[in-house]
C-alpha cells in the first residue's frame, strides 16, 4: 500500500489505528492495575479523536455528539472508577505476575497476522485502508480476549472486557463513517452499567473472599471459609 495514493482522512485514520493496536499491546503486557487503567483511558481518547475525525470529514455533526460521549465514558469516567476502585481496595501497589510473557505477546503478534490473512479477501470489496482497519479492529479484538485469558487480576479482565468494546466500537465507527445515535448512546449506558455493576461486585467479591485473584477463586471449595471475621 502507498501512502501517497491514500487520502489525508485514511492516512490519519491508519495512523490512529496503529496507535490503538500499540495500546492493545500495551494492555496485554501490563503488570500493573493502575497503568493498565492509564493506558485503557489513553485507548479511549484515541477512539474519541478518532471520531471526531470522521464526524469532521462525513459532516455528521451527530458524530461529535459520540466523540464527547467516548471522550468523557471511555477516557475519563469509567478509567475513573475503575481507579477508585482500585485504590479502594488497595491493589495499587500489586504487581500481576505473567506467566510466560514473552509468548503472550509473540501470540499476539500471531494474531495480528491472522487478522490480516483472514480479511485478506475484503481487498476485493473495498479499498485497501478500509481492510487494514477492519484487520486492526479484529486484532484488537483478539488481543483484548488474550488479555482476558493471560491475565489473573478481576480488575484487568474486566479491562479486556471493555477494551475487546473498544476495538468493535472502531471498526463500526470507521468503516461506517458512523452508526445511529440511538445505538451509540444505547452502548455507552450498557457500559457505564457494566463498569458501575463490576465495581460493586469488586467490593463484594473482596470482602468474601479476600482477593480478586482469580486462580484463588477457582480453587475455593466448600470446606474453606470464604468470610473473613
Amino acid at each position: 500500500m502507498i501512502l501517497n495514493n491514500l487520502t489525508h482522512y485514511e492516512q490519519a485514520i491508519l495512523v490512529l489505528s496503529a496507535l490503538v493496536l500499540f495500546t492493545s499491546f500495551a494492555l496485554l503486557s501490563q503488570p500493573r492495575l493502575l497503568n493498565l487503567i492509564n493506558t485503557f483511558a489513553w485507548q479511549g481518547t484515541l477512539l474519541a479523536l478518532t471520531a471526531a475525525l470522521v464526524a469532521f470529514t462525513s459532516h455528521q455533526p451527530h458524530l461529535y455528539i459520540s466523540a464527547l460521549l467516548t471522550l468523557i465514558l471511555k477516557a475519563w469516567l469509567i478509567p475513573w472508577m475503575l481507579r477508585h476502585q482500585v485504590l479502594k481496595l488497595k491493589l495499587h501497589h500489586e504487581t500481576e505476575t505473567l506467566t510466560n510473557g514473552t509468548l503472550i505477546l509473540l501470540g499476539g503478534i500471531a494474531l495480528v497476522i491472522f487478522c490480516y490473512h483472514v480479511t485478506l479477501p475484503l481487498e476485493r470489496l473495498s479499498t485497501l485502508a478500509t481492510r487494514n482497519i477492519i484487520a486492526i479492529s479484529l486484532a484488537n479484538v483478539l488481543l483484548s480476549l488474550l488479555l482476558i485469558i493471560s491475565h489473573r487480576q478481576a480488575v484487568s479482565q474486566v479491562v479486556g472486557f471493555m477494551a475487546m468494546e473498544n476495538g468493535l466500537f472502531f471498526a463500526a465507527l470507521v468503516s461506517t463513517h458512523g452508526m445511529p445515535m440511538i445505538v451509540e448512546l444505547g452502548i455507552a449506558f450498557d457500559i457505564l452499567v457494566a463498569s458501575v455493576l463490576f465495581g460493586v461486585f469488586f467490593l463484594h467479591i473482596r470482602e468474601n473472599i479476600d482477593t480478586l485473584n482469580v486462580d484463588h477463586m477457582n480453587r475455593l471449595s466448600e470446606n474453606e471459609p470464604t468470610v473473613r471475621n
